[in-house]
């Protein structure tokens, strides 16, 4: 999902790739997230990571993306790398008719809220801030930056456990 309000589209924005995992310590329970955000053009890379100490998976993976895309300091166009398909479909399919339908989806025949729905709207506002694409990778299959961020988002569970 991209949103582009700017006249040239974006194409003059800085990138920034943001990677981004999230764990839990049962589901629920304590949890943690962790991301790194680098800029290619400069090498600087920064890492963040957070925790509660009870919450879900699904909130530490939304957490990750939310504070990585507020941590930059001005409009971008960010690479969002997570191994996340709830957050990656979320944002780039669901999230439209979400919105359309008032924030609820479709269970059966009747409607229920959304599931974390105020860490969607978060994101949604942040979408609209930044220019966002997402890219989906396979957890825990070697790929560097999501193990780095996995490392992180265990660290923060387990201090948001003690």
């Amino acid at each position: 999902m991209s949103s582009e309000s700017t006249a040239d589209g974006g194409k003059n924005l800085p990138f920034v790739q943001l990677f981004t995992d999230g764990a839990c310590r049962g589901n629920p329970g304590p949890g943690g997230w962790g991301c790194i955000l680098r800029h290619p053009a400069s090498g600087s890379e920064k890492e963040l990571s957070g925790g509660e100490p009870e919450t879900t998976n699904n909130q530490m993976e939304l957490q990750a993306v939310i504070s990585g895309l507020e941590a930059l300091k001005s409009r971008s166009d960010v690479e969002v790398v997570t191994d996340s398909s709830y957050v990656a479909q979320g944002a780039e399919s669901w999230m439209v008719g979400w919105k359309k339908n008032g924030w609820r989806r479709r269970e059966g025949n009747s409607w229920k809220p959304v599931k974390n729905v105020e860490l969607w709207q978060k994101l949604d506002q942040l979408l609209t801030t930044h220019k966002v694409r997402f890219t989906h990778v396979r957890g825990h299959m070697g790929h560097p930056e999501n193990e780095r961020c996995d490392v992180l988002a265990v660290a923060a569970a387990l201090a948001a456990a003690r």
